[in-house]
């Protein structure tokens, strides 16, 4: 398996929404990059011009044009240019990935489901966004939720990323890698490597987050469905902790109940973190930036702190930063769903 290596070369290039190159990026003098489960990532390059493509690039436009990244000659990072941004000598180019066209998008039909699995629901709430007008996109689902739910949409209602997302709270997670959105259920654990204390170089820190736990859930709908879902109680360890929440979409007992359930899984016992948001990966890591993709784990074992961790944990987060000094490589962990 390749590592992280000690030395990235960036390329990126703009595109037309079409897929037509517009211009390549000759000099990159600062590149960041992230990804991110269940929401949109970003990205963002500092591009000196050479004089065949300064008046290219002041031909680019908001909302029109791509941004695509690659490292050592692999694709990590494509997305839709929000806000170009021309100096005397540099052009700052800031995009989102697939999920922002999501979340400026609307159903366009009336949709009712029963009972059916929250990757069917994702899946064709992402086709019927990108139905009367697709930027190029592809869904891949590396395995149904395994929690059925009912829902209702209605035409012009809510956007299409917040729907999402919704299904995200009730036992799926998803994310973005170009213009593919993978669908996994929750407690999808597939392991890209392993982390240990070594590739933590300026070390970390090991976290359990109270505030998210519960012991005990209650879901409910609107006022027209009438429904409760529960899930838990009285815990023999921690006690009684309960958490309440409407998620209007939710139009029947069973939709709510899973929901619970769901929630209840990743929210006991108390969830671990482990916080290394200001540590950089040691170029030593032997894991491949290319599968550091959120809904994905790593196996993590670290003795460095007083609360010793040996267990996998999946990635939420990536960011990566590169510049003259170097590049840097940062992973958010959290806890995998029961």
């Amino acid at each position: 398996m390749a590592g992280l290596g000690c030395a990235a070369e960036y390329s990126a290039y703009i595109a037309d929404r079409g897929g037509a190159i517009l211009t390549q990026a000759q000099t990159l003098t600062k590149v960041n990059w992230t990804r991110v489960l269940n929401d949109a990532s970003t990205a963002a390059v500092t591009i000196e011009p050479d004089v065949d493509c300064c008046g290219v690039l002041g031909d680019m436009r908001a909302m029109r044009h791509w941004l695509h990244l690659y490292r050592n000659g692999s694709y990590v990072w494509g997305g839709q240019i929000i806000q170009p941004n021309w100096g005397v000598g540099t052009v700052t180019v800031s995009a989102a990935d697939i999920v922002s066209v999501l979340n400026r998008r609307t159903p366009h039909q009336a949709r009712t489901f029963t009972a059916t699995d929250l990757t069917d629901i994702a899946q064709w709430l992402i086709e019927d966004a990108f139905l009367p007008d697709d930027p190029g996109h592809v869904v891949t689902v590396l395995g149904e939720a395994g929690v059925s739910g009912s829902r209702e949409y209605r035409a012009g209602i809510g956007q299409s990323g917040d729907h999402l997302r919704d299904l995200a709270d009730s036992g799926m997670d998803w994310t973005a890698f170009g213009e593919t959105l993978l669908l996994m259920p929750d407690n999808w654990s597939a392991s890209v490597g392993l982390i240990t204390d070594a590739d933590l170089p300026d070390g970390l820190s090991v976290a359990e987050d109270g505030t998210a736990m519960a012991t005990r859930w209650v879901v409910y709908g609107d006022e027209s469905s009438g429904v409760v879902g529960t899930a838990g109680g009285v815990d023999p360890y921690y006690g009684l902790i309960e958490r309440s929440v409407q998620d209007s979409s939710i139009k029947d007992q069973a939709s709510a109940d899973a929901a619970a359930q769901s929630r209840l899984n990743s929210s006991l016992p108390v969830p671990v973190y482990i916080d290394s948001s200001d540590v950089t990966l040691s170029p030593d890591t032997s894991v491949d930036i290319a599968r550091l993709v959120p809904g994905w784990c790593v196996d993590v074992a670290t003795t460095a702190t007083c609360r010793n961790i040996s267990q996998r944990m999946k990635i939420t987060g990536l960011s990566v930063t590169a510049d003259g000094s170097g590049e840097q490589v940062k992973v958010q962990f959290g806890p995998v769903s029961a």
